[in-house]
C-alpha cells in the first residue's frame, strides 16, 4: 500500500545519503553539506517576482541604453537643437537674450584663447587618432574579431564633423560677436572648436572605457573629458570667439552623435562577446 497520509515522506532504508537534507541543514535535497553549489545556473538569484534571473552580460560595454536613454540622448537634444537654430535663423528672443548674456560676460585675455585652443583640429585630433592607434592595438592582441571595426567607427564620426557642421554654418549664416570684428564673416553657429572639442575627446573616451581597470583610472578620464568639453565652450564665450548659443548647439548635436556611436559600440561588443565567449580578456 502506498502512503495515503498528509505528512512528508519518511526516510527508507534503502535511499541513498545524498538525497538528504545538507548536513548543515541548507536545506537542498541535492547536496549533502553547505557548500555551495558549482554550476552558473545554481548561483544565479531569483528576480523580486520569484524567477530566476537572466545570466549577466559578459564583461564590456553595457548591454543597451534602454527606451528612456534613447529617448534622452536623441529625442531631447533634437528638439533643443531645432530649437536653437529656429530661434538663431529668424533672430527670436532666445537669439536676442543670447547677444546680451554674450556681451556680458566677454573678456578677451590670453587665458580664454589658450582654452579654446583644445578645440582646434591640430590638438583634438592627433589626440583621438593616437587613441584609435592604441585601442586597435589591443584588439588585435586580445585576437577580438574585427578588431578594426571600433577604432573605424570613431574615425568615421570625427569625419563627419566638417561634413555636418560647415554646411549648418553656411545655412544659418550668423555673424560673429563684435569681438570679431566686421570683416569675421558669417559662419559661427554651431562652434566647430566645440564639436570637434566633443567629439574628438568623447569619442576617445568611449573607446577607452573598456580597456581600463579600476574605477579611479576610469574616473580619471570621465574628469579628463569633462574638464576639457568644459574649458573649450567657455574659453570661446569668455574670449569672445561665439556666442553662447553657438556652444549649445554644437553641444545638443554632438550628443546625439555620441550616443549613436555608444549604441553601435555597444552592439558590436556583445556581437564579439558572443563569438569568442572566453578569449575576451581585455575590455573589463
Amino acid at each position: 500500500m502506498g502512503d495515503t497520509g498528509s505528512g512528508p515522506p519518511q526516510l527508507r532504508p534503502g535511499r541513498a545519503l545524498a538525497h538528504t537534507l545538507g548536513a548543515s541543514g541548507s536545506g537542498s535535497p541535492h547536496r549533502s553539506d553547505s557548500r555551495p553549489p558549482q554550476t552558473p545556473r545554481g548561483v544565479r538569484q531569483p528576480d523580486p517576482d520569484g524567477r530566476l534571473g537572466t545570466t549577466p552580460p559578459v564583461p564590456g560595454r553595457p548591454s543597451s541604453f534602454g527606451l528612456l536613454g534613447l529617448l534622452g540622448f536623441f529625442a531631447l537634444p533634437a528638439v533643443l537643437f531645432a530649437l536653437i537654430t529656429w530661434q538663431v535663423v529668424v533672430g527670436g528672443p532666445l537669439a536676442r537674450a543670447d547677444e546680451r548674456l554674450s556681451a556680458a560676460v566677454v573678456q578677451p585675455e590670453r587665458i580664454y584663447g589658450f582654452l579654446s585652443d583644445f578645440g582646434n583640429s591640430t590638438v583634438a585630433v592627433p589626440v583621438l587618432a593616437a587613441v584609435l592607434v592604441y585601442v586597435a592595438w589591443r584588439a588585435r592582441a586580445a585576437r577580438l574579431p574585427r578588431w578594426w571595426l571600433e577604432p573605424a567607427a570613431g574615425a568615421v564620426l570625427m569625419a563627419a564633423v566638417p561634413a555636418l557642421v560647415v554646411p549648418l554654418k553656411e545655412l544659418t549664416a550668423r555673424p560673429g560677436p563684435p569681438t570679431m570684428g566686421p570683416d569675421s564673416g558669417t559662419a559661427f553657429y554651431p562652434s566647430g572648436h566645440t564639436a570637434t572639442a566633443v567629439i574628438a575627446y568623447g569619442t576617445a573616451t568611449l573607446l577607452l572605457l573598456p580597456w581600463l581597470h579600476g574605477r579611479r583610472s576610469r574616473r580619471a578620464l570621465l574628469a579628463a573629458c569633462a574638464a576639457l568639453n568644459l574649458a573649450v565652450p567657455f574659453g570661446l564665450i569668455r574670449r569672445g570667439y561665439h556666442w553662447p548659443l553657438d556652444v549649445a548647439g554644437s553641444w545638443c548635436l554632438c550628443t546625439m552623435l555620441l550616443a549613436a556611436l555608444w549604441l553601435f559600440l555597444s552592439r558590436s561588443s556583445r556581437r564579439s562577446s558572443s563569438r569568442t565567449p572566453g578569449s575576451r580578456s581585455g575590455p573589463s
